[in-house]
């Protein structure tokens, strides 16, 4: 065992904490949905909130390496319209993470993400090019953008499947993900400081040391990504949110 920041972690522990950061990394810079594995690993680990806590210090960080590569691509125009519900709804999730069970939040949610994809592949397979731009629809799915992104860090499924609908390219697509996980994952901090109590110096620290492994995550996503056709990455996001909804059920 490790004494780490006042953690007691085995090897295998620390592995699959730097195996998080490392998925965590690749999801920020364009393999969305790959860190949903991330979310079950430290929760098994460190348990509900606590897990939520030392994940967000390691979102903010990838945040900010997606950012610096993909900010000139973001589509502004849409991330105004999420903000303001977005915040509403992490207000919301703070209240919820004390009053509601994690394993039902988990299934309405994940329920709620299977309509929503039954209904987009409705439009792909029927060459359906209406898009959705409503004004309501941007701030229902900001809303719980911000209510999932607060209860166990789940947003990368509803943001994806916004931004899909808009049909944003590739690129864009990406970058506008980026700014808005940035600014509502910054958002989040003092909810988890002061009202969780769910992040402090020791995990502050024990985030520090998974930054390698994050950036090296984050350089993998971007290889990546460049060598995936446009069509087919719109594919594999769908297919990685699917896979996503399933794991909220486990």
């Amino acid at each position: 065992m490790l004494e780490l920041f006042g953690y007691s972690l085995s090897y295998s522990s620390l592995a699959l904490l730097f195996l998080v950061a490392f998925f965590i990394g690749m999801a920020k810079t364009g393999v969305h949905g790959i860190s949903m594995f991330a979310v079950p690993l430290l929760a098994i680990m460190f348990g509900g909130k606590s897990s939520a806590g030392l994940m967000l210090p390691m979102l903010i960080m990838a945040d900010l390496f997606a950012v610096k590569y993909y900010h000139r691509d973001a589509n502004w125009g849409y991330l105004f319209k999420l903000f303001p519900s977005a915040a509403i709804g992490v207000l919301v999730g703070t209240w919820l993470g004390n009053v509601i069970d994690d394993q039902v939040f988990r299934t309405i949610m994940s329920v709620i993400i299977f309509v929503s994809l039954a209904i987009m592949l409705w439009m792909e397979k029927g060459d359906k090019g209406a898009i959705p731009d409503y004004l309501w629809f941007a701030l229902l799915m900001g809303l719980l953008g911000g209510v999932t992104t607060m209860i166990g860090n789940l947003a990368g499924s509803v943001m994806a499947l916004y931004l899909l609908s808009m049909r944003l390219p590739k690129n864009e697509y990406i970058g506008t993900a980026a700014w808005f996980f940035l600014a509502i994952n910054l958002f989040k901090v003092p909810f988890h400081v002061f009202s969780w109590q769910s992040i402090d110096v020791n995990s502050f620290l024990l985030n520090l040391i998974c930054l390698p492994f994050i950036a090296l995550g984050a350089w993998s996503g971007i290889w990546l990504v460049k060598r995936i056709p446009e069509k087919y990455y719109r594919w594999l996001v769908i297919g990685m949110t699917g896979v996503a909804s399933i794991l909220m059920l486990v």
